[in-house]
């Protein structure tokens, strides 16, 4: 019967304790110290050999490990067999449930399965298949791992019948442990392997991501939506409905300050991509010389001073939309790069070659008349029709006058919160001649003359919006001034307010006022000129 007192029977009669002859505490040992900081990929040939140890220190004839699959309830195995018996064939070892049905019950029972002789086992199916396979008597000890069984070790005797002693049974629990932390250790190790494997692939685009999409995607979602009843930002917004559920390229066009950004984030927003982030990309605000990695990315290595990989915006923008801000200002030999990624949707690494397949919809916004710039030979004629698919205009503030008003009280809301500064009113002689203003730099410079007034103004009062506050007498006066370096400081003060205060690039105040932006920088500090803090 199961867990009788340990004798060996042979015709000599009783055998001494097979434990204590052996040497069974040694073998523990010698196993534990065998599986002691092995690497991973050694420990399969560790288990098979540790098997081997056991059959031959304990004179067994077969000992086998059965390893689980949890999903299917599936099993592998590792074997060791003595010359005189025949391993388990590898057809069978995916069927410890259909073999042994009386084992494999034990067995998730949590319990001690041992039999001393054939007989002695109750069920019909374990019973001939356990003397198929030439076993007299034997015992299989399962184990688990984070509570849930993970397999066992099967020990038989093909050449006479052996008993198991509760003593014997709780040493081979003992084995079984060592098994199985040498097991979970495996697991741990591959489990870590193939996440490193994925973070490997994706740690350039999540550091990215990390690194500048953050404020990003804070600008983004923290923007308001386009905000207007006028007819040409209704007709401008009822384009940006129509193409949003497409894939197809959308080109913005509009002065400097109308909010193209606003219109591309709508189109993501609407579109089908809207669960991934939208990248942009400000292609005027980026150096040449850096641009083609910025979009495409590079190999560590790829050129002097690249010390690392970094993760193009592309790649960045896989199943989402790239925003390509300022399209007009990209160099004509990035411009056959990305003309090619738009044909092959495929980009390459600078130092690699090895392309990556992308999926990426294309917005991009220009203030600049493409069609003449491709005349000029300053923009592709290729690239121009690939962008132009749907063109939207975004009209200038001034076209749009009706909105002001409502622009405005969305600019009040938004600093009223941000200062803590509750606004009861608007002065109405504000909003007419806020009206009437041509507004060279659109919705932009509006709300740069909201947040001033909203600086100096008195909680809970009217609110009062003139274009040049009270608070900058000083600046106003020396506007009127006939000084040579007052007259300078306004002028370069309204080219920047004018172009949103970026000095580099094509259209932005260096340009404007004809000077490097190196130059142009010292001159600010020179004249005290600093751009007002959001």
């Amino acid at each position: 019967m199961i867990n009788a007192p340990v004798q060996r029977l042979s015709e000599d009669g009783p055998q001494p304790r097979f434990e204590e002859s052996l040497g069974f505490e040694a073998l523990v040992s010698a196993i534990s110290a065998d599986f002691v900081n092995l690497p991973s990929e050694a420990l399969d040939n560790a288990i098979a050999d540790a098997l081997r140890k056991i059959v031959e220190t304990l004179d067994l004839d077969r000992a086998v490990m059965w390893l689980r699959h949890v999903e299917s309830d599936d099993f592998h195995l590792a074997q060791w067999w003595a010359r005189t018996t025949l391993p388990i064939d590898s057809s069978e070892q995916r069927s410890l449930k259909a073999l042994f049905p009386f084992l494999w019950a034990r067995l998730m029972a949590g319990e001690v399965c041992s039999y001393s002789r054939a007989s002695d086992i109750p069920d019909d199916v374990t019973r001939a298949n356990v003397l198929r396979l030439g076993a007299k008597a034997g015992a299989t000890i399962g184990f688990s791992i984070d509570g849930q069984v993970a397999g066992c070790v099967s020990y038989a005797t093909a050449r006479d019948e052996r008993e198991w002693s509760s003593d014997v049974v709780g040493r081979l629990r003992l084995l079984s442990r060592v098994f199985a932390n040498a097991i979970a250790r495996q697991r741990s190790d591959r489990a870590l392997q193939d996440a490193h494997a994925e973070v490997r692939r994706l740690s350039d685009r999540l550091e990215a991501e990390n690194s500048y999409l953050r404020s990003e995607v804070r600008q983004a979602m923290g923007a308001s939506p386009v905000v207007g009843q006028s007819t040409p930002i209704l007709q401008a917004l009822d384009l940006v409905a129509q193409v949003a559920a497409t894939d197809s390229s959308v080109l913005l066009l509009g002065e400097t300050g109308t909010g193209k950004e606003l219109f591309a984030n709508q189109v993501h927003e609407l579109s089908t991509r809207r669960d991934r982030l939208m990248v942009r990309v400000n292609c005027a605000a980026i150096p040449d010389t850096l641009l083609e990695s910025e979009l495409f990315g590079r190999e560590r290595g790829a050129y002097t001073g690249a010390l690392t990989r970094q993760t193009g915006r592309f790649e960045l923008a896989d199943k989402s939309t790239i925003f390509l801000d300022e399209i007009g200002d990209l160099p004509l030999e990035v411009q056959v790069k990305l003309l090619r990624v738009l044909e092959d949707r495929q980009v390459e690494r600078l130092g690699s070659s090895r392309s990556v397949k992308v999926d990426v919809r294309i917005v991009a916004a220009t203030h600049r008349n493409l069609e003449e710039m491709v005349a000029a030979g300053k923009f592709r004629e290729d690239l121009y029709y690939r962008l132009n698919v749907f063109p939207i205009r975004v009209p200038p503030l001034r076209e749009r006058s009706g909105d002001i008003p409502l622009l405005i009280w969305r600019f009040v809301d938004e600093f009223s919160k941000r200062f803590g500064k509750p606004v009861a009113s608007i002065d109405k002689d504000s909003l007419v001649e806020l009206q009437h203003h041509s507004w060279p730099g659109n919705v932009r410079e509006l709300r740069n003359v909201v947040e001033r007034a909203m600086i100096v103004a008195r909680p809970g009062g009217r609110l009062m919006i003139p274009l040049v506050p009270a608070a900058f007498a000083p600046a106003a006066a020396a506007a009127k001034s006939t000084r040579l370096v007052d007259v300078e400081v306004a002028h370069m003060r309204s080219v920047l307010e004018g172009c949103g205060w970026r000095i580099r690039g094509n259209g932005g105040a260096a340009e404007r006022l004809g000077l490097k932006p190196s130059t142009l920088e010292t001159r600010m500090t020179k004249l005290g000129i600093r751009r007002p803090e959001k």
